[in-house]
């Protein structure tokens, strides 16, 4: 029988009467939800399972020292900071960090990175504030590798070719201080310019793009001289050859007999007849 807790009694509030099995679907429904939500809470917390994650004014993925060749491809969405030094990274692509808006430190120093994608930091370039590229592998990017990104960048201690899509890149950047004279030339399109800090050599007023198209000019130039001394060879040989064939036929028409020869032999025979 349903109990009646508080019914009708002088100086207290109705109450409705609650059975057994009332309390017992509410306390399911309330398991329930609170299972749900714990679902939900840990399906947004999921963390690589490579790495280690924790809360810090959003979540915080360290991924150091992991052996990882890859970037993990199960980053939470409200990464804020991502700590990929020390690893075996050699190539990042666009893919790696697409979703990532709310990132704000990336730290990829370390690893023996290549090459990068185009538009690979573009996700996250409104939030990025640093960026650590520092001692790779890398010796050009291309020049939308960078595409908005507006955070401070260290590229120190990278085998860095210094050329005009170096420059152009560059340019886009804001340069970490503490590091930027450690950003070297190691090859250049230029001899003298090896060994020195790229930022030294442009603010000397080189500009690496001239020599790409001085370079690009003279090997037109040397394409066109190749490509003229075919065609007036041919047009030598040609006419050697030409000249040959008409030498050859003119000592054979000379070798054959005259008209006057063979009038005169037809003569003869008649006078024989």
């Amino acid at each position: 029988m349903p109990s009646m807790i508080g019914a009708l009694r002088p100086g207290r509030p109705f109450m409705v009467p609650i059975s057994c099995g009332s309390v017992y679907l509410v306390c399911i429904w309330m398991v329930l939800m609170t299972t749900l939500m714990k679902m939900k809470v840990a399906s947004a917390w999921t963390c690589p399972r490579s790495c280690h994650c924790s809360e810090r004014s959003g979540i915080v993925v360290q991924c150091t020292s992991r052996s990882l060749d890859s970037v993990p491809p199960d980053l939470p969405l409200d990464t804020v900071v991502l700590l990929l030094s020390s690893n075996r990274i050699r190539h990042v692509g666009v893919q790696a960090f697409q979703g990532l808006r709310h990132l704000r430190e990336l730290d990829l120093s370390h690893n023996i990175i290549e090459s990068l994608e185009p538009g690979v930091f573009l996700d996250m370039s409104e939030a990025l504030r640093t960026l650590d590229l520092s001692n790779n592998q890398l010796s050009s990017v291309p020049r939308d590798a960078f595409a908005k990104v507006h955070a401070r960048v260290r590229l120190s201690h990278n085998p860095w070719h210094c050329e005009c899509a170096l420059q152009e890149a560059l340019q886009e950047l804001r340069l970490d201080p503490e590091t930027i004279n450690e950003v070297s030339c190691s090859t250049s399109v230029r001899e003298e310019f090896v060994g020195r800090p790229v930022i030294q050599v442009l603010d000397g007023g080189v500009n690496f793009c001239n020599f790409h198209h001085k370079t690009t000019d003279v090997a037109m130039f040397v394409a066109m001289f190749c490509w003229f001394s075919m065609v007036i060879a041919y047009i030598i040989y040609y006419v050697r050859h030409n000249q040959e064939d008409a030498r050859r036929h003119m000592e054979y028409l000379k070798s054959l007999p005259s008209a006057t020869d063979i009038s005169n032999e037809h003569d003869t025979a008649s006078s024989v007849m």
